[in-house]
């Protein structure tokens, strides 16, 4: 088994190589520019331009689907600003409220901030006021500016509530020497409208709104980070306007063309080809799309994944289902597993979710005076759909 180990390194490290730069095609990556993005660059710098002076930018919700470009553009703004400033301390401090275990709860969200500015606190344990404490005096230990980009925010605040947005916008009112203002991300265009009134007017300074891309920007996009990823030369004609077309049709979803572009040269890689070719464009859907909904699948409740299951089951050999017949199945799966029931208008926003992470489609119809209904699809490959049920039989059967 070593020896065959040894012989597939020694094969790799003789192979042409393709990537020149494959970090060029992640998500961490931060380019000198980024284009399609200027009005919203420009906006953003006005909005926080006051930090340069030692003043509180407004707060500001940056909407916009997944891979139109807001966090990518919070950083590199914020990071042009802490350059720009000469006399002035700024301090960006971004967090993701969708990574586990980092910052999914109001406790593991205060303890990131805490870190980033230098104090370590128990990683449970601590009465969270201790904590907003802790925190408010270790921010007004000098003068500055705190920038603080919480990404996902919508996510939080569906786990833990909207107070802890009040609790971060009362800072100011505690500090004597240094300013917080708060940039938050989501991808829930509706988000604003359904906190607490007397926290939204306390948070809703200022609004900005990422537009998805277009298939030409999108190849723009690519053609800008496939210049430092590959090697000169390793791309087929056609490659680039393929994976920007593919995007497209995914709501101009950026992440989605990087990612695609990335397996596609990975895919050739491991194949030992001199080209990436539209086939390994194509081959690489089939393998985002399976690891996209797998881990999504995986990482969701129990109940979640109950109420995907009995989609599964419903739709079997049929179009569409109406979402009475899935609530039907579900039920008869929560009886089996020792499940309690959620009732039907909660099972409705977890058939929404489902749609929103695109696994399902879904499509309200009128059916006279009888009301409307929801018909309800899967959104899969064949080949995607078998994987999914053998993984939803491990966790059922």
């Amino acid at each position: 088994m070593t020896q065959k180990l040894q012989e597939i390194f020694t094969q790799f490290l003789e192979n042409k190589p393709i990537f020149a730069q494959r970090a060029a095609l992640t998500i961490s990556f931060t380019p000198e520019t980024i284009p399609h993005r200027e009005k919203q660059i420009a906006d953003l710098g006005r909005i926080l331009a006051p930090a340069l002076r030692g003043g509180k930018p407004s707060n500001v919700f940056i909407y916009g689907r997944t891979g139109t470009g807001k966090s990518l553009v919070s950083l590199f703004v914020c990071s042009e600003l802490k350059k720009a400033a000469k006399g002035n301390d700024i301090k960006p401090i971004y967090i993701n409220c969708k990574m586990k275990k980092v910052a999914d709860t109001e406790y593991r969200l205060l303890a990131g901030l805490l870190k980033e500015l230098g104090e370590d606190v128990p990683f449970t344990g601590l009465p969270t006021d201790q904590l907003y404490q802790t925190l408010f005096k270790k921010v007004d230990e000098k003068e500055q500016v705190v920038l603080l980009i919480i990404d996902e925010i919508d996510a939080l605040v569906a786990k833990t509530g909207d107070e802890i947005l009040y609790n971060l916008t009362r800072a100011n009112s505690e500090l004597k020497k240094a300013k917080l203002a708060l940039i938050g991300i989501t991808n829930d265009l509706g988000f604003i409208e359904r906190l607490d009134p007397r926290i939204k007017s306390s948070l809703s300074e200022e609004e900005l709104l990422f537009p998805p891309y277009n298939a030409v920007q999108l190849q723009d996009i690519l053609r800008q980070r496939a210049s430092l990823a590959f090697v000169p030369g390793v791309l087929e004609d056609g490659v680039i306007e393929k994976a920007a077309a593919l995007a497209a049709q995914e709501h101009g979803d950026a992440r989605r063309a990087l990612d695609l572009l990335r397996v596609a040269g990975e895919l050739a890689e491991r194949a030992a080809e001199a080209k990436v070719t539209i086939k390994h464009v194509d081959a690489a859907q089939d393998k985002i799309d399976q690891d996209r909904v797998l881990e999504i699948v995986k990482s969701q409740a129990r109940q979640s994944q109950a109420v995907l299951w009995a989609i599964i089951q419903a739709t079997e050999g049929k179009k569409a289902v109406e979402s009475g017949h899935v609530f039907d199945a579900y039920n008869k799966i929560c009886i089996a597993h020792g499940l309690k029931p959620l009732t039907q208008r909660r099972v409705s926003d977890l058939i929404a979710e489902l749609d929103l992470f695109g696994i399902i489609n879904t499509k309200v119809i009128s059916r006279g005076r009888g009301g409307r209904t929801r018909l309800i699809s899967t959104n899969l490959s064949s080949l995607t759909l078998t994987k999914l049920k053998n993984t939803l039989m491990e966790i059922f059967i």
